[in-house]
Order: structure tokens, then sequence, then C-alpha cells
């Protein structure tokens, strides 16, 4: 990212270490969760990584989900009748935003939005895809998702500048007060 462009919102998040520590973190949750357990208990190990890498190409990074692993076409069949309830949707969302902290994502307004935007978006057309009889597209490229209406500041410094990383917040977080 140079000083000159606006980064993307893959730049912005941190690159592919962020969205895998965001799917890792996330997964973690979801094996544990009464809602979502039983609809990932089979998946391989490596969803995770297969999620993280499908975020990346989303939000404007590298096209290695469709390009290794069948893009669109590949993502959608797998959502294919699952019978998925809005309970499960509005879950999925709701680990995903709080993994989205756990995992050091930036917090700023203007990527919270972008990215939120994105998997409610995306969450909505894999509920729909998911009931029986659904006919989706057979071909679609994979969405690119950018600023929308609220791009960051030039003037805003990256995230990485002004926030310490994840473990530095998380060992301070756990610091006993001292006068207390």
């Amino acid at each position: 990212m140079n000083n000159n462009t606006l980064p993307t919102v893959y730049e912005w998040a941190g690159g592919a270490s962020a969205f895998e520590r965001l799917t890792t973190v996330f997964y973690q949750h979801v094996i544990h969760d009464p809602i979502l357990s039983p609809l990932f208990a089979s998946l391989p190990p490596d969803h995770p990584k297969h999620v993280a890498l499908w975020l990346g190409e989303v939000f404007r990074g590298p096209e290695i989900y469709s390009s290794e692993l069948g893009g669109y076409p590949h993502m959608m069949r797998h959502h294919l009748n699952l019978g998925l309830k809005e309970e499960q949707r509005v879950r999925w969302m709701q680990l995903i935003a709080s993994s989205a902290d756990e995992a050091g994502l930036p917090t700023d307004p203007e990527f919270r939005s972008a990215f939120i935007a994105y998997l409610e978006w995306g969450t909505r057309i894999a509920l729909a895809n998911s009931q029986p009889g659904a006919t989706p597209p057979a071909e679609a490229p994979v969405p690119h998702w950018g600023w929308g209406e609220a791009p960051p500041s030039p003037s805003f410094p990256s995230p990485s500048d002004v926030l310490p990383p994840p473990d530095t917040e998380k060992k301070n977080r756990e610091k006993p007060l001292s006068g207390t």
C-alpha cells in the first residue's frame, strides 16, 4: 500500500494473516457453540484456512480461493440444501464479529462498516441458497467488497500504526491495576 492510494479492506485488515487469525479464532468458538457446532462438526481441518482465503479474496486480496479452490461455484455448493435457519445466521454473525475483536482486526468504524456489511450480505445469500429447492446461479464471480460509503480518511493512520499487536493488548488487560 502506498501513501497515494486508498488501501483495500484486505490491506487495511492486515492481509492474509489477519483473516487466518480471524477464522482460526472463529472456528474455535463455533465447535463449542450449541447453535452452530452441529453444522460444522464434520468439516475438514483446513476449512478455516479456506474461509480465510474466501474472505481475503472478497476484500480484494489475492484471488487464491478462485484459482485453487474453485471460486463462487465451490463456495455456493457448500451451502446447497443445508436448510440454514435465521437463528444460525445471526449466531454466525455474532461469533465472527466478536472473533474479529479477539483476533485483533481493526476496530475503526470504517473497517467494521465494510466488514460487517459484506458479512450481512453474504450470510443472507448463504441462507437463501441453503433452502431446499433453491436454485442459485451455477456460475458467478467472487464478490469484491470495498469501502462503500465510508472509506477511511486519507489522514487516518493505518491500524497497525496506532494499535498494539493483539497479544500485547491482551497482556495489558490481564495486568492488575496498581493502587486498587
